[in-house]
């Protein structure tokens, strides 16, 4: 049914200012405006993706991780997150390193948190 429609998806947060300056400033996403809705933007990612971000009333964070982040080295990736102010988050159970990240346990992953309390990752690249 779907096989030739094109599809992206979106997210929620609280305050759209925050998520503009996070993702667009911290991170260097490129943010799109097109479309003409007032609490929405586009983050316009590699291949043409995009991901929608809206302002939600009634907001809650989502307690999985909504978009991950492909990268060639995941400790470069977590030490740049870091110099940038951004906090990882560390989970009991997962055994992270002092950086932070968790290796040797699948795929080198390391979590963060954007403004609104979303989840986050950059995660090794596999092809």
């Amino acid at each position: 049914m779907f096989e030739n429609t094109e599809a992206f998806s979106g997210f929620a947060v609280d305050d759209l200012a925050k998520a503009r300056d996070f993702y667009g400033g911290t991170l260097g996403l490129r943010i799109s405006d097109d479309g003409g809705m007032p609490k929405m933007f586009a983050l316009l990612l590699g291949s043409g993706h995009r991901v929608l971000v809206y302002e939600k009333a009634e907001f809650t964070p989502a307690t999985y991780t909504i978009l991950n982040f492909a990268v060639p080295d995941v400790g470069a990736a977590a030490a740049e997150l870091t110099r940038a102010g951004v906090q990882l988050e560390r989970y009991p159970g997962f055994p992270q390193d002092d950086d932070g990240v968790m290796r040797g346990n699948g795929p080198d992953i390391a979590w963060f948190t954007d403004p609104a309390g979303n989840v986050l990752s950059v995660v090794s690249q596999t092809r």
